[in-house]
């Protein structure tokens, strides 16, 4: 890992029963275990766990990127109930908004389940940051990223194929992926030669 760039991380799971002990958090770790797997980098995770609260989001998402996150990753709060604010918490604090990311992680979540089309996850930047809200559900959270495969050949693009180069895009660290997990798409001119 010491000849892949550094990159910081944050992570937030936004949930009123989680945050307040009704239950166990499932969002953070399964976020940490699916990055730690797909990044080659060495990560530096900003971790948090808030209520659903439009401005305790939107305070927790510009603090992680004043803290130096190159990318933010949410769960929960992406549904129609009244507590589900986290995409207005979100767009509140954008510079511009990335309305594919949302598209493909409805497109993705429809082949598993036709309810997909009720989430309303979005994606923006954020000075030098890609701030991306997901689902909630650890098993969403894999497909969303991965994709959906088949013996061994991908069906349906995850959306973190795009993410290293969006990254690259804004100024933020060169993100190497492992092609077993996700292949992350860059052009040809935009590699870096080894």
């Amino acid at each position: 890992m010491a000849d892949h760039d550094p990159v910081t991380i944050g992570i937030v799971s936004i949930s009123d029963r989680a945050s307040s002990g009704v239950y166990e958090d499932k969002g953070l770790p399964a976020l940490k275990d699916w990055l730690t797997r797909a990044l080659r980098n060495a990560i530096t995770f900003q971790e948090r766990l808030i209520p659903d609260e439009k401005e305790r989001i939107s305070a927790t998402l510009v603090e992680l990127v004043d803290a130096g996150c190159s990318l933010v990753l949410t769960t929960g709060g992406t549904g129609p109930a009244p507590r589900d604010v986290t995409p207005e918490a979100t767009l509140a604090v954008a510079d511009k908004e990335m309305p594919g990311f949302g598209e493909q992680m409805r497109q993705i979540g429809l082949r598993f389940v036709a309810t997909a089309i009720l989430s309303r996850q979005v994606a923006v930047i954020r000075g030098q940051s890609l701030i991306i809200n997901l689902p909630g559900q650890p098993k969403s959270i894999q497909e969303t990223l991965e994709g959906l495969k088949e013996d061994g050949r991908q069906l349906v693009p995850g959306i973190f194929a795009a993410v290293p180069y969006c990254v690259d895009l804004i100024g933020g660290p060169y993100l190497e992926t492992d092609d077993a997990v996700c292949k992350a798409f860059r052009p040809k001119s935009a590699l870096r030669q080894k």
